[in-house]
């Protein structure tokens, strides 16, 4: 017998709201993060195309001649700093495709229709 079966009917509806808690927590969150991230995508466009431009080219010369005031925070001359922030992005991209991928390949069990009905069926 698993924990499930050996539940109470109190302590199997307790377990559930707690599972059913802690979703909605994390896709709310969730739902935010992924607002943020597609909204910073043309700011990554804007700063792909700053990074492949001759004005980052001069810019970098002049950082690593020296030319640029000291207390300037200039991580974005950073070839490393850009490169993996531009690696990161299309990494989750690509995750974000194949979690459409997965989808498409994969009937939707989450219809409220289809819910509803296995519960008044089942």
């Amino acid at each position: 017998m698993n924990q499930i079966e050996s539940m109470n009917q109190i302590e199997r509806i307790t377990y559930y709201e707690n599972l059913l808690n802690e979703a909605t927590a994390v896709l709310n969150e969730f739902g935010k993060a992924l607002d943020a991230f597609v909204e910073v995508q043309g700011k990554i466009a804007e700063l792909e195309k700053y990074y492949t431009s001759e004005e980052w080219k001069l810019d970098f010369m002049a950082s690593e001649e020296g030319e640029l005031p000291w207390s300037l925070l200039c991580g974005v001359l950073s070839e490393d700093g850009i490169d993996h922030m531009l690696e990161d992005n299309r990494e989750l991209l690509d995750r974000a495709g194949s979690i459409q991928s997965k989808e498409d390949a994969c009937p939707d069990s989450t219809d409220p229709d289809d819910s509803k009905a296995a519960r008044e069926n089942g």
